[in-house]
C-alpha cells in the first residue's frame, strides 16, 4: 500500500533516472492533459510531498498521486514493461532512459507557478529535511474532541502517513482508534509514528516489528481473526471515518489497546 516511505523511494529513483536530462518523449495519456508535450525540456527535478510526487521542468510540474494502485517504473528504452501498457498513464522519455507512471490515482500537468494548489494544504512531511515537529503537534491535537485514528491519517495534519502506519501507531501506544486526541499522549503518538515510518524510508518491505519476514513484519495490520503477537487476542477489523465515504479499515487488539 502506498505511504510517504513508499512515495519517497519512488522519487529518488526518477530523480535518479531523469534530472539533468532531456525529455525526448512525452506521453500523457489521460484526456485533460493528451495534449501536453513536454518533449525537449530538461527534468530539473523530482521531490515527494507526503505520498504526493511531483517532477519539474523549467515550465511545468507533473503531479501525480499513487492513491491504493498507482506505481512509478523506470526502465531502459525498448525493455518490455511489467505492467499492462493499458494501465499507463504517462510515458517519459530522455533518451535511453523511460519512465512510466501506471495507474496512478491522480496526475496533474501546471504550469511552475501553480504547483503550490495541489500540495500547499498538506501537513508537514516526517521524511522531508524542514519536517516542523512543533507544527505537525499542533495540528495533530487542535481538535481535541477528534478520534486519534483520524487525525493521524489526515495529510493536513501529517502528510505521509496511511493506514498501515496509523494502526501500528496506535496498537504500539496501546490506544484504540476512536480515542480523542485529547485523552491521549498525542506528542507520543506523533513521535513514534514518525520513527517507524523514518524506519523504512529505505526498506522496499515494510516493518514495525523489526522482522522482515513476510508473515511476521506488522502487528496488526491487515491482520484480522490472527492472534496479537503479544498477548495472542484475536485482533478485530473496524472501519472509522469523518463520513460513509471516508472511511477506512481499523486493526486494533482489544485487550492491548483500551
Amino acid at each position: 500500500m502506498p505511504e510517504g516511505d513508499t512515495v519517497h523511494r519512488a522519487a529518488r529513483r526518477l530523480d535518479a533516472a531523469l534530472t539533468g536530462r532531456v525529455l525526448t518523449r512525452c506521453d500523457v495519456r489521460v484526456p485533460q492533459h493528451a495534449t501536453v508535450d513536454l518533449s525537449g525540456e530538461t527534468v530539473e527535478g523530482t521531490e515527494a510531498f507526503g505520498k504526493h510526487l511531483v517532477t519539474r521542468t523549467a515550465t511545468t510540474s507533473i503531479h501525480s498521486h499513487l492513491k491504493m494502485e498507482g506505481v512509478w517504473h523506470v526502465y531502459a528504452r525498448g525493455d518490455r514493461w511489467r505492467r499492462p501498457a493499458f494501465e499507463a498513464r504517462i510515458v517519459l522519455e530522455a533518451g535511453e532512459v523511460q519512465a512510466v507512471g501506471f495507474a496512478l490515482g491522480q496526475l496533474d500537468l501546471v504550469p511552475r507557478a501553480d504547483e503550490g494548489t495541489l500540495i500547499d494544504y498538506l501537513g508537514p512531511d516526517p521524511l522531508r529535511d524542514e519536517f516542523d515537529r512543533a507544527e505537525a503537534l499542533a495540528r495533530l491535537t487542535a481538535d481535541p474532541d477528534r478520534p486519534i485514528g483520524l487525525a493521524l491519517l489526515d495529510q493536513r495534519v501529517i502528510a505521509g502517513l496511511g493506514n498501515d502506519y496509523r494502526n501500528e501507531t496506535l496498537f504500539l501506544r496501546g490506544v484504540l482508534p476512536e480515542t480523542p486526541v485529547g485523552a491521549t499522549d498525542a506528542a507520543a503518538a506523533l513521535d513514534l509514528a514518525v520513527r517507524l515510518i523514518r524506519a523504512n524510508r529505505d526498506r522496499n518491505e515494510r516493518t514495525t516489528t523489526g522482522d522482515t519476514r513476510r508473515d511476521k513484519r506488522l502487528w496488526v495490520a491487515h491482520r484480522d481473526r490472527k492472534p496479537c503477537r503479544r498477548c495472542g487476542t484475536p485482533i478485530k477489523r473496524g472501519l472509522l471515518g469523518e463520513d460513509a465515504l471516508t472511511e477506512r479499515i481499523t486493526w486494533y487488539c482489544p485487550s492491548c489497546q483500551r
